[in-house]
């Protein structure tokens, strides 16, 4: 399989043909090899549209998603970013093509280290990872312009909004287990804080002590 035409096709009919427009997403993406960060037997549907398993009750996040959830953030290129989910590490390494430095956190281990490696691999020096709860953020390197959360929260994260710097961006999908919405909020200069919805959307949960308990679905 060509990965090379494939990944173009995938930028071209999934992403671009749906309406991102933002020049430096569409190249992150049509750079960034994606079949790396899922496993041997499913390398040939990595440009799929569709998400993916990597193991661990836990998912690789449809194309089109990821390139809206990055495109929200409307990035530039100075910005320090958190990550919520570090998973397989592709939208991680999508992130750290647009940004100064990514802080992303992971709550289960061998998700993180394989992430890891498959950055290490692709020389990736911009990314901070850490095992840790995501929903409390990541406090000593706050504040942040911009958090991405991929996995599905109750509610949004207090931690999250006071890690957000003036003028930040938090998307998160927020609902039930069964359905979120995707919401973007952004940072005011008077401490307000905007909230707008994006799209409907279906996550993993997001687990720990300002989200949900367990995957249980309720």
């Amino acid at each position: 399989m060509d990965f090379t035409v494939a990944r173009r096709r995938m930028v071209e009919q999934q992403i671009a043909a749906r309406g991102i427009t933002d020049p430096r997403v569409l190249s992150a993406m049509l750079t960034v090899p994606r079949h790396l960060f899922v496993g041997t037997g499913l390398q040939s549907h990595a440009y799929s549209d569709a998400s993916l398993p990597i193991g661990e009750k836990q998912t690789i996040s449809q194309p089109y998603m990821v390139a809206v959830m990055t495109a929200a953030l409307e990035l530039k290129g100075e910005e320090r970013i958190l990550e919520v989910g570090t998973g397989s590490g592709y939208q991680t390494a999508v992130l750290s093509r647009l940004v100064k430095r990514v802080y992303s956190v992971e709550r289960i281990p061998i998700l993180a280290s394989r992430a890891r490696k498959v950055l290490d691999q692709l020389q990736m020096s911009n990314i901070n990872i850490k095992v840790s709860d995501g929903t409390v953020g990541w406090q000593d390197q706050a504040p942040f312009a911009g958090i991405l959360v991929a996995a599905g929260s109750p509610d949004v994260p207090k931690n999250y909004l006071q890690q957000l710097d003036v003028g930040g961006k938090l998307v998160l999908p927020v609902g039930d287990q069964q359905h979120q919405v995707l919401t973007r909020i952004i940072r005011q200069e008077d401490g307000t804080f905007k909230r707008e919805q994006l799209m409907d959307c279906r996550f993993v949960p997001l687990i720990g002590e300002q989200g949900w308990l367990s995957d249980a679905v309720t």
